[in-house]
């Protein structure tokens, strides 16, 4: 090979190996941790109706809509893991439909509106899943925990 053509190619080589790494940069720019939108110091407890759900990479989301204690209607959105996780799970696009009741537990949105990372959701059949998978969210071991405990004690009310 000449000399020449050897520098073009490593030049090439060069150029490509760039663009690689800074299409990789770009997605991991675009994908966030929890700590960047949700607050890890407000917990949400709450119950609703489904009213849309969209499984989506890299994360799905509910709608539901949540009785407030003076009768209104609040209209709440979770996030929730990736559709394979969920998938893995149990969880897929046929478990929940429009109108089933689901008890969610997990944490508030940093903007403070009813927004939140789903950690655990509850159907009124009694089935529970693990619904979020962050790493740096705040009791992500304990969430599967929670799911194991709330899945034995289903079993045990049923015995």
């Amino acid at each position: 090979m000449k000399k020449q053509s050897k520098g073009l190619l490593v030049a090439l080589l060069a150029i490509v190996g760039a663009v690689g790494v800074f299409a990789g940069a770009e997605k991991a720019v675009a994908h966030h941790a929890f700590a960047a939108e949700f607050d890890a110091t407000q917990p949400i407890d709450v119950k609703g109706t489904v009213t849309k759900a969209k499984w989506v990479n890299p994360h799905s989301w509910l709608w539901f809509d949540a009785k407030n204690a003076d009768g209104s209607v609040t209209n709440w959105s979770v996030e929730f893991g990736a559709p394979n996780a969920l998938a893995a799970r149990g969880l897929d696009k046929n478990t929940l439909k429009v109108g089933d009741e689901v008890n969610v537990k997990g944490y508030r949105s940093k903007n403070g509106g009813p927004f939140g990372y789903s950690v655990i959701v509850a159907l009124a059949d009694g089935r529970v899943f693990q619904t979020g998978g962050a790493q740096d969210a705040p009791g992500a071991i304990a969430a599967k925990t929670a799911t194991e405990q709330a899945i034995a004690a289903e079993a045990a009310a049923k015995n």
